[in-house]
């Protein structure tokens, strides 16, 4: 891995550790906020954002159907729904992925690599899905 990459992916998630919280209206309850990163193998590249839950904050495409199958999985990653209908090939190109933060007052700290991107996608539904 080149000095570059390194520090390309250090200061994409310090930005995202930098972002403002996002306001919280007076009748919702914020349930969850997770950082979750995707990284390919070696780290040769790495993708992040924040999740806030429900899915008015934060800067997921998919956040109302995350934050959902977050609360049916208590916020927990591994217990995930997944889309089990989804069909993957066989392709070997590991990636990693990451949610860090708090469901529920819950501190989470979670790491799993998957031999693909589809099967991260298929595992995890909506919730890697970016």
């Amino acid at each position: 891995m080149s000095v570059r990459t390194t520090a390309a992916a250090a200061a994409t998630v310090t930005a995202l550790f930098a972002l403002p919280p996002a306001p919280a209206s007076a009748d919702t309850k914020e349930t969850g906020r997770l950082l979750l990163t995707i990284s390919g193998a070696r780290n040769t590249w790495i993708r992040g954002l924040r999740l806030v839950c429900p899915g008015a904050g934060g800067h997921h495409p998919h956040a109302a159907e995350a934050c959902a199958d977050l609360e049916r999985a208590g916020g927990r990653p591994d217990a995930l729904p997944g889309d089990t209908g989804r069909v993957c090939t066989r392709e070997d190109d590991p990636v990693s992925a990451t949610a860090d933060g708090a469901w529920h007052g819950t501190t989470v700290a979670w790491r799993r690599t998957y031999p693909n991107l589809c099967l991260l996608e298929a595992a995890t539904g909506a919730v890697f899905r970016f």
